[in-house]
């Protein structure tokens, strides 16, 4: 009677408790939206505030002195070389052929490499001139602005819907809004010479600008405008600029900048306290990083009015740059990643810490920097195209930069509550683990995986994404094995993996400084009888990492193994699996190990990342009982004392 007095009274509690969370929730839900910059800025406000049209002036243009008064010889140099590359090239002609490859055999990448090349060739040619400012790469420049005027659509064959792309069918999608960027980036930087030219040049760039992406981003209703994920802020950042620097009616311009705030506002809503990107960092380049742009270019265009710098949200979602990095230019690559190592660009970090005035970023942002004679190298390798804008705006603070003092953030025991990421060091080692579900944007089915470096080298990895291809974002995207649990470092219970979609997610979920501990059974489908399996992973003593699996079976269906990825070559041994220095230790009773060499399963992007080869070590549980308690070590080999 007591037990059941007492489980009544608990029950209350918590069933109080949940109660209260729920109004909390619904608390700072409302208390956001009502904060939102929609609400907080009239339309009086923007019209009294905002930049009369055309007349935003937020850079130098070209053939200012400050273009060769604050650029080092040796940086300007680097930029001019890399524009010396372009001098005298053919422009590119786009194919329909080219484009519709993408319907009939699913690639995307012929395409984009070379609608990506143009894009790179234009960007190259225009830094070049704006840092020399001799008029000698000005003829390619009107070449390149006239090339892409002639284009039928600015994007590319992954996000359109016909086979080739019609000239009435203008959306705006991800990569015709950046293209309209760069070169409304370009003729705003060398309007004076252009214009010298022929006016006519310029009139053409803003009479296509408009119809591509100023018409239809305010009139149509996008499903980005509201999304909670890059695409929203990325295009917001483009149309944003195109809108300060092209659009000549008032009534437009003051009524795009309110559509924009509205979707900033959708984007923070969606984001966790935290600041996580379940995209992965990979992405915070073009999530978190392309609301600054967006900000920054509202706080100029208003005087100051828009300045969401000391935002809480916003600061957090900055610092998760830094919250996920591991040390010598590696980042923690969870999800959709392209990148294994320096994913972010100086060119927007910097910017963006100094925006935020946080010490970390700006600090990470100098570890990252190549150097003043590779600052070109750096600007060509900034996006999939160089970020014209971006490096614009960074180059405008280099005195500041060079002052900086570069400071790897090597922060200990970071803990993301929402997103479910852990991040522990102890001395050489490094691990991190994420919970959270197998439906968040960029998936993976990934739930409770872990990867392990050592030393600032990568030991147990996230073999990341390959090519994107048509499957990538479609129905068979878990036909991928980069997506699949078998090919991360999780187990396979009864012979079954993880499940996509957000009803696959962790339970039970447990950090203490260093220590993660969550419930996985959820992630598998019903059939894999999971009543339970508990995965512990802790930064041990002795710089150890230290993982225990404890499970409850419903009923022994097949064998269950532990996958663990990695790139370094495995060496089998009684107990251990030897890693270079390091080792994998596990009881012999318990588990039994053997290497995949999956090299020939890698594509030229993940060769890129990880060289041209890669293991997966399967440890096969012994036995079919139907619960157990298996632990693994991570650490340094004997050999490696």
């Amino acid at each position: 009677m007591e037990n059941s007095k007492n489980k009544h009274l608990k029950n209350r509690r918590m069933t109080k408790k949940a109660f209260l969370t729920i109004i909390m929730t619904w608390v700072i839900v409302a208390t956001s939206l009502a904060d939102g910059l929609v609400e907080q800025y009239s339309r009086e406000q923007l019209e009294s505030n905002l930049s009369q049209p055309c007349e935003f002036a937020p850079l130098p243009r070209a053939y200012t002195p400050y273009w060769q008064d604050a650029i080092s010889p040796e940086m300007r140099d680097s930029y001019i070389r890399l524009g010396e590359q372009y001098l005298g090239k053919p422009w590119l002609t786009l194919s329909a052929t080219m484009f519709s490859e993408f319907k009939t055999n699913g690639n995307r990448t012929h395409y984009e490499g070379a609608c990506f090349e143009k894009r790179r060739q234009l960007a190259c040619l225009a830094m070049a001139e704006t840092l020399e400012g001799r008029g000698r790469f000005l003829n390619d420049i009107v070449d390149g602005l006239w090339n892409a005027c002639e284009e039928t659509w600015w994007g590319i064959p992954a996000h359109y819907g016909k086979p080739v792309p019609v000239s009435e069918d203008q959306t705006v999608d991800l990569f015709n809004a950046e293209s309209a960027g760069l070169i409304v980036w370009t003729t705003y930087m060398l309007r004076d010479s252009l214009n010298a030219r022929s006016p006519l040049i310029c009139k053409r760039v803003r009479e296509e600008v408009n119809r591509r992406i100023l018409r239809p981003a305010l009139s149509q209703n996008y499903w980005w405008k509201s999304a909670g994920m890059n695409w929203n802020p990325w295009i917001c950042s483009n149309w944003l600029a195109c809108v300060l620097l092209c659009e000549s009616d008032r009534g437009k311009q003051v009524d795009a900048v309110e559509q924009i705030l509205g979707c900033i506002d959708a984007f923070m809503n969606s984001y966790p306290a935290d600041g996580g990107c379940d995209e992965g960092p990979g992405y915070w380049d073009r999530a978190a990083a392309s609301l600054y742009e967006t900000l920054n270019l509202l706080r100029l265009a208003t005087n100051g009015l828009i300045d969401l710098s000391n935002n809480e949200k916003l600061q957090a979602m900055g610092s998760f740059v830094y919250k996920t990095y591991i040390g010598g230019g590696y980042s923690v690559n969870f999800a959709d990643s392209h990148e294994n190592r320096a994913m972010q660009q100086v060119n927007i970090v910097y910017p963006f810490g100094v925006y935020l005035d946080d010490a970390y970023m700006r600090g990470l942002a100098r570890c990252l920097w190549a150097g003043d004679a590779k600052a070109g190298d750096t600007y060509l390798k900034s996006g999939n195209f160089p970020t014209l804008g971006r490096e614009l705006f960074f180059l405008s603070q280099n005195k500041q930069f060079e002052a900086e003092t570069a400071k790897e953030p090597l922060l200990h025991d970071i803990w993301l509550p929402n997103l479910q990421i852990m991040t522990a060091r102890s001395g050489d080692m490094f691990v991190a683990m994420k919970g959270g579900t197998n439906g968040e944007s960029h998936n993976h089915n990934d739930v409770g995986s872990l990867i392990v470096y050592a030393a600032n080298h990568p030991l147990l990895i996230d073999p990341g994404v390959g090519e994107y291809t048509s499957k990538t974002f479609g129905n068979n995207r878990y036909d991928i094995w980069t997506m699949q649990s078998a090919y991360h470092n999780l187990p396979q219970i009864n012979g079954f993996d993880q499940h996509d979609g957000k009803e696959y997610h962790s339970r039970d979920v447990v950090y203490r400084r260093g220590i993660l501990k969550m419930d996985l059974s959820a992630c598998y489908p019903s059939d894999a009888a999971v009543k339970r399996w508990t995965r512990t992973v802790s930064m041990g003593r002795g710089q150890t990492v230290e993982v225990t699996e404890d499970y409850v079976l419903e009923r022994y269906l097949g064998r269950t193994r532990i996958m663990l990825m990695t790139t370094t070559t495995p060496i089998v041994g009684s107990g251990t699996v030897t890693l270079g220095n390091y080792t994998v230790s596990f009881d012999t009773k318990v588990l039994e190990a053997e290497v995949e060499d999956i090299s020939e399963m890698l594509d030229s992007l993940l060769q890129g990342m990880w060289g041209e080869k890669m293991y997966r070590i399967v440890l096969t549980v012994k036995g079919n009982d139907t619960k157990g308690k298996i632990r693994y070590k991570i650490g340094k080999s004997k050999r490696g004392n």
